[in-house]
């Protein structure tokens, strides 16, 4: 009885975690390229997020830079 709940649980992850690839058509690819679909769009949010991911981290200015705040690069 355990052994057939495990396996049921099992096959339902496994279906959640395949049900999430898909295939993008040509003329989906427009609208997924459209820059409201960017992550960065939101300039206030993006910066209230590095504040705190940098006050989090105790550094500065990290984007794109190897290294942290110890000086170590």
């Amino acid at each position: 009885m355990k052994t057939k709940l495990v396996q049921s649980l099992g096959l339902f992850v496994i279906g959640l975690l395949l049900t999430g690839c898909g295939h993008v058509s040509p003329w989906q690819r427009g609208t997924l390229a459209d820059p409201t679909m960017r992550a960065d769009r939101d300039l206030i949010g993006l910066a209230i997020h590095e504040h705190v991911f940098f006050s989090r981290e105790a550094a500065t200015g990290g984007r794109g830079v190897g290294g942290g705040g110890c000086g170590c690069n």
